[in-house]
């Protein structure tokens, strides 16, 4: 973009986090693109929630789902509805219309270009704009379950489930993956399910394996660790 787009880009950034800050709009437990959020507050919120659990004598069972391509799947027809949803509409919902449209790419191989092809989806990336509209993208998904909370850090998605008995959480795994699945077709989303996982904190490993998971016809693999926001989080929390 030109150096004048670029600064329009800027200034409407601004107005638009202002907003979206005053109004309250953000979700709380997303931690990605936003001021005063960081990597370092991800992680402490979700290891002290687990602790204080498991000093609570209960279970907790952390789900780490993998998104494919999430920032470049962004529909723009769901994008633009959700930001009249959220208030913005007038000449600022026109803008955002033509700052999304008309959008062109190519592949240049060994000097050969191929034929310019239309952008029908994605935010645009390395932009000021992109990363913003791509939280208000995934925004509603902490009203999408309802026995949970989903922590969010951009794409990465992870959901903690807390009870007294592997049973309680087998029951509420399954009602609220069914919730998640059923949200991320409806904003044309593709989960990986292969890369997707989960660890069950404070159990024995008798009680892990009575706790079985599965997406559609899939089943989830049960780890013993895994990586959240770089750190490797063990089931015993041993580092």
């Amino acid at each position: 973009m030109s150096v004048f787009d670029k600064i329009i880009e800027k200034l409407t950034y601004g107005r638009l986090y202002n907003y979206l800050r005053d109004s309250d709009i953000l979700y709380d437990y997303q931690f990605g693109f936003r001021r005063h959020h960081t990597t370092c507050l991800a992680l402490i919120h979700v290891v002290d929630q687990i602790y204080q659990h498991l000093d609570n004598h209960e279970f907790v069972l952390g789900i780490f789902l993998d998104l494919q391509k999430a920032f470049d799947t962004v529909d723009h027809n769901i994008l633009l509805t959700k930001l009249c949803n959220y208030g913005i509409r007038g000449n600022i919902h026109s803008w955002f219309c033509d700052y999304l449209s008309d959008r062109k790419q190519y592949v240049c191989i060994s000097g050969i270009n191929s034929d310019l092809g239309n952008i029908l989806c994605g935010v645009p990336q390395g932009s000021v704009l992109g990363p913003l509209l791509f939280l208000l993208y995934v925004n509603d998904i902490g009203h999408s379950i309802s026995c949970s909370t989903v922590k969010l850090f951009a794409d990465d998605t992870n959901l903690f489930i807390y009870g007294k008995s592997a049973e309680d959480l087998q029951a509420t795994a399954m009602h609220e993956i069914t919730l998640l699945s059923e949200l991320f077709i409806a904003n044309k989303r593709s989960l990986s399910i292969n890369k997707s996982c989960y660890t069950v904190f404070g159990a024995s490993s008798e009680e892990k394996s009575r706790i079985n998971l599965n997406i559609g016809n899939t089943v989830l693999q049960q780890v013993e660790f895994s990586k959240y926001l770089g750190v490797y989080i063990d089931s015993d929390l041993s580092w």
